[in-house]
Order: C-alpha cells, then structure tokens, then sequence
C-alpha cells in the first residue's frame, strides 16, 4: 500500500506506438484517440503517441489531439535522431515533430557501436554528434526532452565507454530523462540491476558540470524501457527501479514487437502495491483491470484470461480445497486483494468441483443452497455426470446458473421447443452459405412456427427464434448472439465425434455463455442458442422482480 511518503515512479505507455508493432495489432485514428484518453483518465502521466511524419495516421493523431488535449497526461512525440552528416535544423522529420505540438518528445540514439557502424554506416564520433545536435535543436525550440538509449544494454556490454558517452551527449545536450532500452529483450535481471546500478552512479558523478550553462533543467534521472524477448520484461523493469529508475516505460497488455514490452498491468500492481511505490492513486489503480480490457476490445485481440492481476483467471478458484479455503479466509490462496485492481474472485465449477464450489458460485448468483444439502449434492452429481458426457461450465456459467434452478424446481418455463430443421445452399465459389430454419416453439400453450434465413445454420436457428418469441418477450430484440465456439471432443471417432459448442450472449451491457454436446454440430449449437435466449430473459425477469420490489 502506497503512502505520502512513498518514492514516486514516473509511467511512460508506448502502446500507441511500441504496441502497435505488434504483428496483428492495427488501429485507426479514433482507436487511438480512444485508447489515449482511457490511459489519460487511468492516470498514466506520459503517453507517447506515435513517431509524426513516419504516416499519415499518426499526424493526424497529433493534430486532433491539439484540438482536444487530454486533461492531465503529457502526449509524447516519438522520433530519431538526425541523420548522419546533416544538421538537425534542416532535418524534415524533425519539423514534423515541431509540428505536433507537443511538450515532450522522446528521442531514440544508437548506444550500441554496433549499430553505429553497421546500421547507421557511419562514425562513431558522428553518432554522438547526432545525439548532440537533436537535443540541442529541439531544446533549442522549446522542447524537453526524454533520451531513449536503444539497444543500451548490449552496448554497454560491448563497449561501456562509449555506451557512457552517448548518455554523456545527451546530458550535454538538454535530455531530462536518460531511458535504458533493453531492445533486444535479451538481458537477466542480475545484469540490468548491475548495469542501471553503474549508471546512476556514473551519472551522479559527473554532476551538473556536464551540462551546458544554457540548460535549465535539472540532472537527468534514469528510465527504463524493456521487451519480453525473454519473458524478463517485468522481472527486468522492476530490477531496474531497484536499482535506481524512476521512470518505467510499457505497454498495456504487454503489447509489442516479437514478444512484446513491459506490461503495465503487471508493473503497475507490483510496484504499487508489493514494492511500495506511488505510481497512480488508488481509485485510478482499481480501473486497472477495465482499462486492460477496453484495450483489447479496441485493438480487436481476445484478452488474455490467465494474464496476471487482470485476466479473468486471476483470481478464479477450481479445486475443492482450495475453495474452502479461501472462503474463510482469500490470503489462502489470493496474494493481493482482487478489487485492488478492479478484479474480482471467480469459483469455477467443473468435474473437480467440491460441494464448497457449487454453495460458493450459487452465492455469487443470489441462489442460498447452504441451508439446502441434498440439492446442493445433487446439483454437484449432476455436473459431474454432464462433464463426463462432454459439457464443461467452467465458462459457460449461465447454463449452470439455469441447471441449478431445474434442479431446485423453480426453473421458470419461459417457452417450449417442439422443433426445427434447417436447409443449407452450398453456392460454389462462395466463401459463405444461405441457410433457412424453420424453428416450432410453444408459449403459454400456443404454438408457433417460424422460418428465417442466416449466412449459416446457426445464424439462421437464432434469427428464427427470436423471430417466433419476439412477439411473446419484445426485450429479445436487444440480445445479441456475440460470440461462438466449437471444439470437437473425440476427433478419433470422425463424423461421429461429440462436438461442444459455446455461445455467448448480450443485451448491450451483460454478457453470458451457454453450452450445447451432441454428436450432431446443429443440435449443441441449437442447446445453446436455446439456453442463451433462456437465460436473458431469466436475466429480464429478475431486473424486473427487483424494481417492483424497490417500489
């Protein structure tokens, strides 16, 4: 827990940059308007946004956010250094980081002499000029700068002397951040600690004698900036600020090239809340997990369910004993309270279910089976004789939200299937098929028959439902069948495999999923399609139940 008086730590996201090099990550304009004004009301301080000049997307990016500042982050320009044997002044790219508009900018040299000499194709002592006459020009136009050394810590394995001169150039020169880029993400922690560790010392040392009598600025602190080539980049930002860094820069998510950079989400807890430092307040720390999520909604990348603190497996709780456990006391088996980071504890239910996960997930949904232990028990037989026949409610919570009420007797009976068939045109040529339902259901005793068409089977089976229903229970209209999934159970047997099938539904502000098994694709899809409608509508009457109670 983080106090006044703990050591401040100074965040730095480079998702909009850094992240969407990402192979498979694009975004638009207003994907990244969107994403920076979340970060900015997350509480990240510096948000870099992309390298202006490089495309027109980014550009524009810079201009409409001149138009309509974030309130309390800095947006940070990305951009090189000048390019050899000319001068900064007469650098077009860097007229386009003027352009911007903004306070900050960040810019990366070459640290490495390898690089230098082979990248660059150039000297040694014209690399440290290039250093030099950036910061200088852009200090020169009012500009603060953040230094990124990249490549810093093989250079400086290589050659530490001349590694030192670059930062020595670029303190010279005006920079205000010094960040140590591990780019190739290949370093151990015990190294970046020794190295950042050297690095604070040697730039201690050289005091403000080494900057020009025209800076106004004070000492430059040390950053840090690392990728997960290694699966280190958290282990190695966190050796870094032990060491001496004060600024951590990341992505969300982990976003990057190759394997990605730094995440945030898992910086930000462990530094705030195990490691005592202040990064964001705490109100802006229990946003951490939304925040993690709207990111992957917008980029259009399933989130990760198992990624630490905020996957939605975090903090979710399978075996018996262990369920038991962290009902009378979450230190059991939680290292950090769930809510901390806008999380919440899950218990899964599936075949390896003890009695305290079904009276726990019952709990969750307002269902009290403590007092009732005979269909608490049944309820548990009956989940672990459908898990062997292929089921699994693991994720498919609503269904077993809906096995528990049969099993209790007061599963409501909202409609009654009598039937259905479908019929598929296979047009060559065509990457998708016309397909017409005709779906039979009764509803208070009245039967009803529909038909629909769909761009598939199953789309075909949902729009005939809702069709014949929608009549009867007009909020239908607002679901929405978001996702579908299908596994194959027991390839083995061919065509005559079981196929499990997932469905997940909405009505535009919950979302819940559904399961259907049989041997026929058409019949599980059919089970879970029937069961998601079923279960919105149970969603609908309890909302309802729970106004006229309020009144």
């Amino acid at each position: 827990m983080t106090t006044n008086s703990s050591p401040q730590l100074w965040l730095y996201d480079t998702t909009l940059r850094d992240g969407t090099q990402r192979e498979g990550l694009s975004v638009s304009i207003e994907d990244k308007l969107r994403i920076a004004k979340r970060l900015d009301q997350l509480g990240i301080p510096f948000i870099e946004g992309g390298w202006p000049g490089a495309n027109p997307k980014d550009v524009q990016f810079f201009w409409q956010l001149q138009e309509d500042p974030l309130k309390f982050a800095e947006i940070v320009a990305f951009c090189s250094t000048r390019r050899p044997n000319t001068t900064a002044a007469t650098e077009p790219m860097l007229q386009a980081i003027l352009a911007a508009g903004t306070r900050w900018v960040t810019i990366f040299g070459k640290s490495w002499d390898l690089h230098v000499t082979a990248s660059l194709k150039t000297t040694l002592e014209e690399n440290l000029a290039m250093i030099r006459d950036t910061i200088e020009y852009l200090r020169s136009q009012g500009r603060r700068i953040i230094y990124d050394a990249e490549h810093w810590f093989d250079g400086y394995k290589h050659n530490p002397d001349y590694a030192l001169q670059t930062l020595e150039a670029a303190i010279a020169s005006g920079a205000e951040w010094l960040v140590l880029c591990d780019t190739n993400g290949g370093t151990l922690p015990h190294e970046i600690s020794q190295i950042v560790q050297d690095v604070v010392k040697v730039t201690g040392d050289w005091g403000l004698g080494t900057r020009k009598e025209s800076s106004q600025s004070p000492m430059p602190q040390i950053g840090i900036h690392t990728h997960n080539d290694s699966e280190m980049a958290v282990a190695n930002a966190i050796a870094a600020v032990m060491a001496g860094a004060k600024m951590v820069q990341g992505t969300i998510n982990g976003y990057g090239e190759r394997c990605g950079n730094a995440n945030l989400c898992s910086l930000i807890p462990n530094l705030q809340l195990k490691a005592g430092y202040s990064c964001i307040t705490e109100d802006q720390l229990t946003q951490l997990t939304e925040a993690s999520r709207f990111v992957s909604e917008v980029v259009n990348l399933a989130p990760d369910e198992h990624a630490p603190f905020v996957g939605r497996s975090a903090f979710a709780h399978k075996g018996g004993i262990h369920v038991s456990a962290v009902e009378r006391n979450p230190l059991t088996y939680e290292h950090i309270q769930p809510e901390q980071v806008g999380n919440h504890r899950r218990i899964v239910i599936s075949e390896q279910s003890g009695l305290s996960n079904v009276l726990a997930k019952a709990r969750s949904f307002g269902i009290e089976l403590d007092q009732l232990k005979t269909e608490a028990k049944q309820i548990l037989q009956r989940l672990k004789d459908l898990e062997s026949e292929g089921f699994q409610f693991e994720a498919a919570e609503a269904s077993f939200v809906l096995l528990m009420h049969e099993a209790l007797g007061d599963r409501q009976q909202f409609f009654e299937i009598k039937g259905f068939q479908v019929h598929c045109d296979l047009i060559e040529g065509k990457e998708t098929s016309n397909a017409l339902a005709t779906v039979k259901v009764a509803v208070d005793g009245k039967n009803i028959l529909e038909a629909a068409e769909g761009n598939g089977p199953v789309a075909a089976l949902d729009a005939a439902l809702r069709r014949a229903l929608v009549n009867f229970y007009p909020q239908i209209a607002t679901f929405d069948l978001t996702d579908y999934k299908v596994r194959i159970l027991n390839g083995h047997t061919g065509t005559a495999a079981k196929t499990r099938v997932l469905v997940e539904s909405g009505n535009g502000y919950q979302r819940w999923t559904t399961v259907g098994v049989s041997t026929n694709i058409l019949e599980a899809s059919y089970q879970a399609v029937v069961e998601g409608l079923e279960y919105g509508l149970l969603l609908h009457s309890q909302a309802e139940a729970a106004v006229k109670a309020s009144t």
